[in-house]
Formats: structure tokens, C-alpha cells, sequence
């Protein structure tokens, strides 16, 4: 069964988590039918694979149509989608919120609680499996949709040129991780690997924290309202990325180009959204993240959505028979086809098994999340990992203070802002 623990955000987009505004627009019938309009993100593939699924629908219902538009342009997504509740204007269902930010809509009256549908707790459940943590005080305001389990992604070749194996790179330890990243860089290669050094809230959960989890097992950045990041493991990881940045493995500054695309680095840590990418450009392969030890299946960060049904929503009858229709077992096939996105369902491997032996690509993904985590659900969620991200790149990407220091600094400023 999947193994997740919290809810997570995507990590190429800023998140706006809203206070106490009023907003929600109220009013919608959880017994209501008849038309509703949701929203998509604006991925070419996930916006072709939601047309068809209304247009198989409405074939069906055709007074319950359903309306699809991409997420209205913004800073954000999660911007339009808070500015929406706030006026009133949300449509029923939007595809690929970021779970953090439920906590806020939830405080802004936005959201429709689902535990209170006939049924919902048990469809949500047995289908995700291990997703209590999704909940919020208690109540599901989400169906946990889809992941992107973070690994290592390799260029073959560049790997080849260094003189490591591209088939089994043995680079699971920090010791042969680091080795390898040398023996790169020595072949004349700009980047052994290169997380982006900016300063966005994110970019954590694509260097510091797939880590963090894969050497504590699963712990999150906040467990019981306090930040965990002060400890062994904590100063083990900081200390595995400064080295890199010290030694001039990995760059401080931002990337002008795709540097996997451009050979300027042999890796990346990406999910399966990345694979099209690179089909026709870099020959890929998949590792896991390392840890001190060498472990196996070791956990990393999830990088999931959700979906999420709106008050503002008048027909919220129509919207969760839906919500359902298009998160069944054919559906997420269809997804899972359309995307390679990893569904978040129970024996995804054997529910799919005709998917991933035509796509062997894939199947590291689909077998790694089994062992994801994600993100705390928690108060100031942006504002805990701005100021985790602010503390690290001084310490770990610029060497501005001392690791020790990073480790107290965030863990005080986070604890004060959960506490709030």
C-alpha cells in the first residue's frame, strides 16, 4: 500500500495560503445535480486526458454537463484559485491542487468538507489507502489524485564518459554519490548535479528534504507542531549538499538553460513528469536518492496533488459523482497513460501491469511510490519553508554561517510560525 504520510505541493509553482478571508460563495447543494465546470492545469497532456473524460460524461449525462477550462493565469495557480473563492466565482472541482494549501481554503470557507458525502471517507480511502494524513481536522477536503515521486535522473552517456557504469551506478551512499559526482565534474562535465540555488520556497523539496526523508525514514520537516530538522540526520544532509557547493560539484547560481538538455550536468532529482522531456535529447536512467548508509527502497518526496470540490459550487451532487467518475480505475488509467503520472491508488503496479511493461521507463517511479512522503499539512506552511529555504542557502549553497547555525535558526522560525 502506498506509504503517504502528509500532503504535499507541486514544486514549480508558488503558493499562496490564505488567512481567515471570508469568501466561498456558500450556498451549493450536496444533493444538487445538473451542470458544473471545473478546472485543469495547464499541461497539455492532463488538459487532453480531462476533455476526454468530460466528453465520455456528458456522452452519458447529458443534464449534468460538465465544462472544462484550464486554472485562470496568475502568479499561480493556487493565486487564481484564492482569488476565486474570495469572490465567490470557484468552479466545483479544480485538478491538481497543492494538498498544503487546503488548510488555508479551509479557513476561508472555501472548500466543501467530503467526509460529510455518504460514502466519500470509504471511496477516498480505498482507494489511496494510507492517506490519513490528508485530512484536515479530521475531514477530508481533498481526494488525494496523483504523484511524482522525486529520484535521481542520469544522463547514460555522460555517466558512460566518466567511467561509471550507466546500468548500476552503485552511487546509493553519500560516499559513492559524492566519488561518482567527482569523477563527473573531473571528466570535463560543468555539473555533477545541479538543484536550482534560488530562493523560492519549493526548491527544498528538490535538493535538502527527498533526502531528509530518505535518511529519517519518512520525517517531516514538522512533526507534533515542531520542526525535526535539528538532528543527526538533519546536519548529515546539510552537511552531504554543502560538500557539493564547496567543491564545486554543483553550482550557486541558477542555470540560463536546461543544463540537462545542454550536457552541462550528468543529473537531476525529477519525477516521471520530466521523462518526455528528454526522450529525444538525453538517453535517462533512474536511481534512487542516497542515503548515508546505502538503504534500500529508500523513501522520498512524493510531489502530489489533489482535487478539491468548491462551496461555491451549486450542483455538488453532480460534482462528486464525477470527482468519482474521473478518479476511477479506468480513469486513472487513462491518466496514467496520457501524463505518466503515477496515480495515487492501492497495487498500481498490477492494476496497470500492461502500462509499464510497454513503458519500462516508468516502472521505477511506480515501484518508488510505494515509498513517498510529503509535506506537513501546517499554519504558515509557505512562510515555514521560506524561512527553512533562507537559512539554507546562506549556510549550504553560500556558506554564510555555519551549518549548526541553518539547523537553529530554521528550526526556531519554523517552530514560531506553526505555533501562530
Amino acid at each position: 500500500m502506498k506509504k503517504i504520510r502528509a500532503a504535499a505541493l507541486l514544486g514549480v509553482t508558488a503558493l499562496v495560503v490564505t488567512g481567515c478571508s471570508a469568501g466561498g460563495g456558500g450556498g451549493g447543494s450536496a444533493d444538487g445535480t445538473g451542470p458544473i465546470k471545473i478546472w485543469l492545469s495547464n499541461n497539455e497532456q492532463e488538459v487532453e486526458w480531462g476533455q476526454s473524460v468530460v466528453d465520455a460524461w456528458n456522452a452519458e449525462h447529458p443534464d449534468e454537463k460538465v465544462t472544462a477550462q484550464e486554472i485562470p493565469a496568475g502568479s499561480s495557480s493556487e493565486e487564481a484559485i484564492t482569488a476565486a473563492i474570495t469572490a465567490g466565482t470557484a468552479p466545483c472541482l479544480v485538478y491538481n491542487v497543492a494538498p498544503a494549501a487546503v488548510s488555508g481554503w479551509v479557513k476561508q470557507g472555501g472548500l466543501v468538507n467530503l467526509s460529510e458525502i455518504d460514502g466519500a471517507d470509504d471511496y477516498i480511502t480505498e482507494r489511496g489507502g494510507e492517506v490519513d494524513s490528508y485530512s484536515t481536522d479530521g475531514a477530508y477536503y481533498q481526494v488525494p489524485w496523483k504523484s511524482n515521486p522525486v529520484m535521481v535522473m542520469y544522463n547514460k552517456a555522460l555517466f558512460q564518459a566518466a567511467g561509471i557504469d550507466p546500468e548500476n551506478p552503485q552511487m546509493n551512499t553519500y560516499d559513492a554519490f559524492l566519488d561518482g559526482s567527482r569523477k563527473i565534474v573531473e571528466s570535463g562535465v560543468q555539473s555533477a548535479i545541479w538543484p536550482a540555488p534560488t530562493s523560492e520556497f519549493y526548491q527544498p523539496w528538490f535538493d535538502f528534504y527527498p533526502l531528509y526523508l530518505a535518511e529519517t525514514d519518512g520525517t517531516m520537516l514538522v512533526e507534533d507542531g515542531k520542526a525535526t530538522v535539528d538532528s543527526d540526520a538533519g546536519r548529515t544532509v546539510a552537511d552531504f549538499w554543502a560538500t557539493f557547493y564547496e567543491e564545486k560539484l554543483s553550482p550557486n547560481e541558477a542555470s540560463t538553460d536546461d543544463a540537462m538538455s545542454a550536457g552541462t550536468t550528468a543529473m537531476q532529482l525529477a519525477g516521471p513528469w520530466a521523462i518526455p522531456s528528454y526522450a529525444d535529447t538525453v538517453d535517462v536512467g533512474f536511481m534512487p536518492v542516497p542515503t548515508s548508509d546505502g538503504r534500500e527502497n529508500p523513501t522520498t518526496f512524493a510531489d502530489s496533488k489533489s482535487v478539491s470540490m468548491f462551496t461555491a459550487c451549486e450542483n455538488q451532487g453532480t460534482a462528486w459523482e464525477f470527482l468519482k467518475f474521473s478518479t476511477s480505475e479506468d480513469s486513472d488509467g487513462q491518466l496514467l497513460e496520457a501524463t505518466g503520472q503515477m496515480p495515487m491508488r492501492t497495487d498500481l503496479t498490477g492494476t496497470y501491469a500492461d502500462y509499464f511493461s510497454a513503458n519500462p521507463d516508468y516502472v521505477s517511479f511506480a515501484e518508488q511510490a510505494e515509498a513517498t512522503a510529503d509535506v506537513p499539512s501546517i499554519a504558515n506552511s509557505v512562510e515555514a519553508w521560506q524561512a527553512f529555504r533562507d537559512e539554507y542557502s546562506s549556510a549550504v549553497i553560500f556558506g554564510k554561517e555555519s551549518i549548526d547555525d541553518f539547523l537553529k535558526n530554521a528550526t526556531t522560525k519554523i517552530d514560531d510560525l506553526v505555533a501562530e
